[in-house]
């Protein structure tokens, strides 16, 4: 008896922390672009307009939530086989309208909530730049879908896993000067970005100064002046050729390295997989610790 009803008033508790941890509905927040937005009730037909969001939304376990994404979404399998609405800066409005979302959730580029919004749907933009960012909005997506819970395991989860990749890097012999290109315009990344941060945690030094800001266009004199014993890049063609770069000791030492692309799409997206991006990025930096 003792132990049934300890049984009882623990399935109790759990049930009443799921009703606390419960999103209430209408909600209304303040978006990425600064708007104030109502949810009226708890999304069941989402369309998605960025890769992370759509991480993000499978990893809290609302994937079947999905009705339509972006042209870049491929993570996880499932979402490749969603209808496809564009892109950022070439969306396909009348798509997105014609599969009937009760929420569409967009970046804050590409002036996408003007013609959704007028055509009567719910949009809200979510857009995590900074690497606190990628926890805070991880936790804004979980109160929208009502999987808060979701959203602060994951959170955490994520936490830890880079804590134990840091661990590794932090006390690192060498920490090489690095240039981690992300164009070659050539645009980089300031330290304060998510990619900035996790290069940081990767055990390397960013030539790029907080300044710049989170991701500038560098003056290919500057990086020849800054002399990097380390440059990452998507695409090393003709990288070497660019004038005066013969001389940076990361191109005379060899230490010119080309990012993988499934790293790079990685990388690219401040979602649920940052620990796996930071964790390939310390193996280019420091392959002696990581292995």
């Amino acid at each position: 008896m003792k132990n049934l009803l300890t049984l009882t008033l623990t399935l109790s508790g759990l049930a009443l922390s799921s009703q606390a941890a419960a999103t209430r509905y209408p909600l209304t927040l303040t978006d990425d672009l600064n708007r104030k937005v109502t949810i009226k009730a708890e999304p069941m037909r989402i369309v998605s307009v960025l890769p992370s969001t759509t991480e993000t939304l499978c990893a809290l376990g609302v994937c079947n939530r999905l009705v339509g994404v972006d042209t870049f979404s491929d993570y996880p399998q499932q979402v490749t086989r969603l209808p496809r609405v564009g892109g950022l800066y070439d969306p396909n409005i009348e798509a997105i309208v014609a599969l009937k979302p009760d929420l569409v959730l967009v970046s804050k580029y590409g002036k996408l909530e003007g013609p959704l919004t007028q055509a009567g749907l719910t949009v809200v933009a979510v857009n995590p730049e900074t690497y606190e960012e990628v926890f805070s909005k991880t936790l804004t997506l979980g109160r929208i879908v009502n999987r808060e819970a979701a959203a602060k395991a994951l959170v955490t989860q994520m936490r830890r896993d880079i804590a134990r990749i840091e661990i590794l890097t932090k006390n690192a012999a060498r920490k090489p000067t690095t240039y981690l290109e992300i164009d070659p315009t050539p645009y980089s990344v300031g330290p304060n970005s998510f990619m900035g941060v996790l290069l940081t945690k990767a055990g390397a030094r960013n030539i790029i100064p907080a300044s710049m800001g989170d991701f500038p266009k560098v003056d290919p004199e500057f990086i020849v002046r800054q002399n990097p014993q380390l440059i990452l890049s998507t695409d090393l063609k003709d990288l070497g050729k660019r004038p005066g770069w013969n001389t940076i000791a990361a191109v005379k030492n060899g230490r010119v390295v080309e990012i993988p692309q499934a790293l790079n799409t990685m990388l690219g997206r401040p979602g649920p997989r940052l620990a796996e991006a930071l964790r390939g990025l310390a193996r280019i930096i420091h392959p002696e610790l990581l292995k």
